[in-house]
């Protein structure tokens, strides 16, 4: 779950890390209240999606950028109003964009220079990765393909806190020295913490800003919540739909269903992650394109596959069904009475593909037989395939 930038820095200020005063508004005029509310000037506008290089982004409606400087607070208030419900698209977007439903505004920093900060997981060596640049900012993607070398990496095994001397030592190795190594190790340590508390799979400040007065400010932070861990972040639920904006993902959230909306028309409904991600490659070697990933679960019973149905015909691009179950857990005649039962409530206008295999398959492929569905059976999974791209193509 990757978190705005305003919910990332809401945990960074728990944890004591330098953020310039700020506010979220989702109208013009909540953006002008808040600031009105702020002392310094200049002050900037940033739209909230969950995408990188909005700097250097453009809307829709024609404004270049969705960061911006406005010496007013009736700036602040036009710029909040072409922002507001308009699509941004960036280098991380696409070209569909994402809708920007929410803007921060925040008091503007005189700054010095930029540095890059994150911590992340390396799992070639079972441990956590810090990173660190005095190049920070919006090149740092570029930075880091160019010139490697002016990317600082330490390892920490994640089994112990990050101490003392290895937050001074990566400071070090970055060029600080005095006041500014023991602020930028306290601030370090303050970035591990929340990365360890909140079960992150990512902390990142780009960039780490330095002001006149040689003092750091946290001027833009990313936050990546691991999914699995959600069940002990209860309060970091709240935000869990702002950065969806795929309908059928949102409502395969609610129902339980693990579903990733994707680009191409052919509508896949698999018990088993592994077995998801095998479909969509045998599509694709096939010359096929899946429209989604949905696993049901190993252990699926009616409600889910009439959830997984109906969340799949909600999308409008399908010109094809693939049902592919392995009776493993789940026995086949039993997904086969559920797949029956849930086409009953939401009967299927597009071809339909059902491959079935494992326990019980024999009494799953007499109850197909036996319904009113209409549909096409696959001996194997590379016939389904075959099958799903031909009426895809006819």
């Amino acid at each position: 779950m990757n978190l705005l930038e305003y919910a990332a820095k809401e945990l960074l200020v728990k944890e004591g890390i330098p953020v310039a005063q700020y506010g979220v508004a989702e109208t013009p005029e909540a953006a002008f209240d808040i600031a009105c509310k702020l002392a310094k000037r200049p002050l900037v506008v940033k739209a909230q999606i969950a995408a990188g290089g909005r700097g250097k982004g453009r809307f829709l409606n024609g404004l270049e950028g969705g960061v911006k400087i406005c010496q007013s607070p009736e700036e602040v208030k036009q710029i909040a109003q072409r922002m507001i419900g308009s699509i941004l698209v960036t280098a991380q977007t696409g070209e569909q964009g994402q809708l920007v439903k929410k803007v921060l505004v925040s008091e503007s920093i005189d700054i010095s220079s930029e540095i890059y900060l994150s911590i992340s997981y390396s799992h070639s060596t079972a441990s956590l990765l810090l990173m660190g640049s005095r190049a920070g900012g919006v090149e740092i993607e570029k930075i880091a393909v160019e010139n490697p070398q002016a990317i600082v990496k330490k390892f920490v095994l994640p089994d112990y806190s990050l101490w003392d001397f290895q937050a001074r030592e990566f400071g070090l190795d970055l060029g600080f020295r005095g006041k500014e190594l023991v602020e930028l190790s306290r601030i370090l340590k303050s970035l591990y913490k929340t990365f360890v508390k909140h079960d992150a799979s990512l902390c990142e400040i780009n960039p780490l800003a330095m002001d006149r007065e040689r003092k750091f400010w946290a001027l833009d932070a990313k936050i990546t919540i691991d999914d699995n861990a959600l069940f002990r972040q209860k309060e970091l639920l709240a935000y869990r739909y702002e950065t969806i904006y795929d309908p059928q993902e949102s409502e395969a959230i609610r129902s339980g269903v693990n579903y990733v909306g994707l680009d191409g028309q052919i509508g896949c409904m698999v018990n088993g992650a592994g077995l998801a991600m095998a479909t969509m490659d045998i599509l694709d070697r096939f010359g096929g394109r899946p429209a989604n990933f949905l696993d049901v679960g190993g252990g699926a019973d009616q409600s889910q596959v009439e959830n997984a149905f109906r969340i799949l015909l909600s999308n409008r691009n399908l010109r094809v069904i693939l049902i592919n179950i392995f009776g493993g857990i789940m026995r086949c005649d039993l997904i086969a009475e559920a797949i029956v039962e849930a086409t009953k409530t939401h009967r299927p206008s597009i071809p339909l593909v059902i491959r079935l295999e494992g326990t019980r398959v024999k009494e799953g492929k007499i109850i197909l037989e036996n319904s009113s569905l209409e549909y096409l059976f696959a001996d194997d999974l590379e016939d389904a395939a075959r099958k799903a791209v031909q009426f895809l193509k006819k």
